[in-house]
This record gives C-alpha cells, sequence and structure tokens, in this order.
C-alpha cells in the first residue's frame, strides 16, 4: 500500500469522496524540464496513474474517472497521437494482468469513432475481464468530450420519444443521466486537476455540476498517493450545501 502515515489518519473514512474525477494533466511540461521527449512524460503519466488508482481502490473510493484522452487531442502532432493510442493500448493490456488482480473494474467511456479496431477490441476485452471485479471502477475517459457526451445523449431521448416510447414529458434529470456513458454511476464529488490549470477542459460538465474542484501546481507524473490524501481531506474540510444554506 501506499498510504502515508502523515496524512492517513487525518482522512474521515466515513466521509469518502464516492467519485473522484483527474485532469491528468502536465506530462509534456514534465519531460521537457528534463530534457527528454513529450513520450517519455506520458509513460511516466502512466506509472502514476497506476499507483493513484492502486490507492484509491485501497482506500475505499467507489469511483474514479480518468481523462486519458480528449476529442480534442487529435488535433496534436501524429506522432504524439500514434504515442498515446500505443500507450493506451499496451495500458489496457498490462491492466488485465495488474489492475484486474487489484480487483479494479476497468470501464472505457467515449466514443468509439476514429480509434483503431485494436483498441476498441481490446477495450471490450479489458472491460469483459474485469467486469465481475468488486473493488473499485474505473472509468478510461477515451476519445472523450463533456459536450459531445451530451449530444449523444440527447441524440439517444430523442430516438426514444420518436419512437413513441417516451414521452417528452417524462424527461427529467435521471432519464437524461441514465444515457451518459456513466450511466448508474454516482455524480463526481471531488475534481482534481494538475499542473496549475484550472479550467474544466470539456471534462464532464453534467456529472461536475457539484464538485469540489482541487488544483495543484504539481505535473501529473509528480502526482504521488500523498497528493491524493490532501485533496480528500481539503475536500472533506469544505462545506458543500449543493445550492443549500
Amino acid at each position: 500500500m501506499f498510504f502515508s502515515k502523515k496524512k492517513i489518519h487525518e482522512i474521515d473514512m466515513s466521509n469518502l469522496p464516492k467519485h473522484i474525477g483527474i485532469i491528468m494533466d502536465g506530462n509534456g511540461r514534465w519531460a521537457k524540464k528534463r530534457g527528454m521527449p513529450r513520450s517519455a512524460g506520458h509513460s511516466a503519466g502512466a506509472d502514476s496513474l497506476k499507483k493513484i488508482i492502486t490507492e484509491a481502490n485501497n482506500l475505499g473510493i467507489g469511483y474514479i474517472t480518468v481523462y486519458a484522452f480528449s476529442t480534442e487531442n487529435w488535433k496534436r502532432p501524429k506522432e504524439e497521437v500514434d504515442y498515446l493510442m500505443n500507450l493506451l493500448l499496451n495500458y489496457l493490456r498490462n491492466a488485465e494482468k495488474t489492475l484486474s488482480g487489484e480487483n479494479v473494474v476497468i470501464r472505457a467511456i467515449g466514443s468509439r469513432k476514429g480509434l483503431s479496431d485494436e483498441i476498441c477490441k481490446q477495450i471490450d476485452k479489458t472491460e469483459k475481464f474485469t467486469e465481475n471485479n468488486t473493488g473499485i471502477v474505473m472509468n478510461i475517459a477515451l476519445n472523450y468530450g463533456g459536450r459531445e457526451e451530451i449530444v449523444h445523449a440527447t441524440k439517444e431521448i430523442a430516438t426514444i420519444v420518436k419512437n413513441g416510447e417516451m414521452d417528452i414529458k417524462d424527461i427529467d434529470d435521471k432519464v437524461f443521466d441514465s444515457h451518459l456513458y456513466t450511466a448508474n454511476q454516482p455524480d463526481v464529488d471531488l475534481l482534481i486537476r494538475t499542473s496549475g490549470e484550472q479550467r474544466l477542459s470539456n471534462f464532464m460538465l453534467w456529472q461536475v455540476s457539484y464538485a469540489e474542484m482541487w488544483f495543484t501546481d504539481k505535473l501529473w507524473p509528480d502526482f504521488k498517493p500523498r497528493d491524493l490524501h490532501q485533496a480528500i481531506i481539503d475536500f472533506q474540510n469544505r462545506g458543500r450545501r449543493f445550492g443549500g444554506v
């Protein structure tokens, strides 16, 4: 385990966030600071991810969603995109052996459009291999965009209404939520973003409506389990009123 003795005793285990979202930012800058190619930063970031998922699972967090590749990331140089896709493919393959052993349920959320057949097949295989695990649910947001997700859900509901299977007056928050990629999962309680940036970047726009935001200047490869502990402690020290008094 990666528990920090200094911080772990400060965490209220009865008040853990049910769902944590993480925007893993700063891999490229981490590599540049060290005179290394951006690919080295992404590789180091993948190592950090495994440690954080393992720690979150040990703590008893129910769900965690990590922003692995956005719909906008296709605009990056082809060489970097190709490396990221290969890294994601290998991560999914290795996750069957490593994270599955940690009792992690692995799901990929986002659009399959533009992804290779090889990656799509590996997603299906990894999800099937881990679906009966009972630990933390890890959503890998791959080719994901919050706006795209909302449009996707809207089209599904519109088709149901058009087919006469639902009356438009019956559409509410719960119906809409059931057509999102994260259907049947709780909303995000705690959103973490690394590297000093303080924006959502089209990440889980519906699910983070009442999330507590936690930002750090640390670059993602430098983000450690003790930083996760601190984020949770800060979350627990905030007053969450959800629009009330």
